[in-house]
């Protein structure tokens, strides 16, 4: 909302410049309010058109988020809404481009009928009565624009929830046509089309010209013919005083020259050049930092079709809650995926590794690429295996909501299925060592349709358990497994999952129950709430978090969603 009104603010006080401004008296006779109403919506493409990118850089919001100069964590929650804002800049931008649009439209209408031969310069119509359609598809301004158009509707289509669903290469693809677009922008703003007045003291709009008066065998006001008889039938002398009571009482200013236009230097340049070049150059860094393939050590093929990847590269450093984006040639030359770590490179081991879930015609083709046969069932296939991997490289990390997850004293952790990758990096992270962490209490939620899936880091959280009764703290750490889907009881396979079984619930939580429990357990404290799944939960969770509750605790909501 405060976004939106910046953005009406903004377009306000232009919309007045421009109406307003002595510089465009002319050209706002010529065109009337379309004037106005471009370039105030100008003003506002170019703001936005400014920051979409920012958010983009994911380079700088995880410094930014694991820097020690953004050291207030209510400051830090806000990078996690980068995305959000990102689409907001674009919405911003659909909006606005048709009122622009739409302005420019009676803008070559008027041109074209309000043809001025008097002000040749100010003039876009080479004649009166010029057909429209030339400016819009004879000119650099025009032809561009339309352009633009065109790559803004294939963008803003696409980018819609229905087609990143069904097909996500679509998304993709036309999402980077952003560049043509920019560079589009940078020829449409160059043009010079709309013009101001450059001497208002010689010439002030209105005011009356005698030479070009009497030139033109225009009749002399009578005024002017009493106060000036010697000179009606000829040319005004430009040397002549004007008179003072004639200005004091009639108040008509006399022009001393013709009046003046220039085009505004290109302002788009200042908007879109510094975060243009800030997000290539971290591209260029993007592509430096991950021009060399990982090794591949093992694959590990889990129940519910999903995939585990271990791998090793060069001083790769990670963040437990941050993801990375895998990149693998032979599967597609240009589409990469984003996969939240489960395991992060410590000082005693190198290892990272990735849970994937096969669900689209990308993983697919990855898992059929990893694997000798898309069926195998073996545990793990070692990196000296006849078949060699493909290469897969790797970018990132990258930051996350999750990072913010060990900074809470009390954290609850909410995840459907697949979700649970994000709290698996913290939860390894928390097996090597807890101590040196804010964290002192975390609840751990886990909702699966099929009991296999509990089966992907059912030792992880057995051997988090037992070490944290080994060392005196079971209230470090709560466990609960919801079973949403089931015929029976059932149990999770092994003698060694016991700890796991007995944590085992039927059915699906009652989250109002479950959080007025947990702040009953922690009176006037501030608890993060990280959730991981699907949108029904997390909708449910925020409205929780954000109502009060008689205990004085605060719950402070964290989300990452997936489709």
């Amino acid at each position: 909302f405060s976004w939106l009104s910046l953005n009406v603010w903004l377009f306000w006080k232009t919309f007045l410049l421009y109406s307003q401004g002595l510089q465009y008296y002319y050209l706002h006779q010529m065109l009337g309010l379309g004037l106005c109403l471009s370039r105030a919506s100008a003003s506002v493409l170019n703001l936005n058109c400014c920051l979409v990118l920012l958010p983009m850089c994911r380079v700088l919001l995880a410094f930014l988020r694991g820097s020690q100069k953004v050291a207030s964590r209510k400051t830090r929650r806000l990078l996690d809404k980068s995305k959000t804002f990102h689409v907001t800049c674009g919405v911003t931008i659909c909006i606005f481009s048709v009122l622009h649009v739409a302005a420019h439209l009676v803008n070559a209408l008027n041109f074209s009928e309000n043809y001025n031969e008097d002000f040749l310069a100010l003039n876009a119509a080479n004649y009166r009565g010029e057909d429209p359609r030339k400016l819009l598809f004879a000119t650099v301004p025009g032809l561009t624009g339309v352009i633009m158009v065109l790559v803004l509707f294939l963008m803003c289509t696409a980018s819609t929830y229905a087609i990143r669903v069904s097909n996500y290469d679509i998304f993709w693809y036309t999402h980077n046509l952003f560049f043509v677009f920019y560079m589009l922008l940078m020829l449409h703003v160059s043009g010079g089309v709309l013009k101001y007045q450059t001497n208002l003291e010689e010439h002030p709009p209105g005011c009356f010209n005698p030479n070009k008066t009497l030139g033109q065998n225009v009749t002399m006001p009578k005024a002017l013919e009493d106060l000036f008889p010697t000179y009606a039938p000829k040319p005004f002398p430009e040397a002549l005083p004007v008179p003072e009571p004639f200005v004091q009482n009639s108040f008509i200013r006399i022009c001393s020259e013709e009046p003046k236009f220039q085009p505004h230097f290109p302002e788009t340049w200042f908007w879109i050049s510094g975060p243009l070049c800030l997000y290539c150059v971290e591209r260029l860094y993007r592509y430096i930092r991950s021009n060399k393939p990982v090794t591949i050590t093992s694959v590990i093929s889990h129940p519910s079709n999903v995939l585990e990847v271990r791998m090793l590269k060069d001083d790769f450093q990670a963040r437990p809650g941050q993801y990375v984006i895998l990149h693998c040639p032979r599967v597609s030359a240009l589409e990469s995926h984003p996969f939240t770590l489960t395991m992060c490179p410590t000082d005693t081991k190198a290892t990272f590794g990735v849970h994937l879930k096969v669900v689209g015609d990308w993983t697919e083709r990855f898992r059929d690429l990893l694997l000798l046969h898309a069926n195998q069932d073996a545990e793990v296939l070692p990196i000296f295996q006849q078949r060699p991997y493909p290469k897969l490289y790797v970018d990132g990390p990258f930051g996350s909501p999750f990072e913010e997850s060990l900074n809470y004293e009390v954290s609850l952790c909410v995840a459907g299925g697949i979700g649970v990758t994000p709290f698996a990096s913290v939860l390894n992270t928390l097996l090597d060592g807890w101590k040196s962490y804010k964290l002192r209490r975390l609840y751990f939620i886990w909702v699966c349709r099929d009991i296999e899936s509990f089966c992907w880091f059912a030792d992880l959280l057995c051997t988090l358990h037992n070490k944290l009764w080994q060392e005196n703290r079971p209230d470090y750490m709560n466990i609960q497994l919801y079973l949403s889907q089931t015929d029976g009881i059932q149990k999770i396979i092994g003698e060694k999952y016991q700890a796991l079984n007995s944590r085992l619930l039927m059915g699906r939580p009652r989250w109002k129950l479950l959080l007025d429990e947990i702040a009953k357990c922690n009176r006037r404290k501030t608890i993060g709430v990280f959730c991981c799944g699907p949108n029904k939960i997390s909708k449910i969770l925020h409205k929780l978090s954000n109502s009060s509750n008689s205990y004085g605790t605060r719950f402070e909501y964290n989300k990452e969603s997936f489709s």
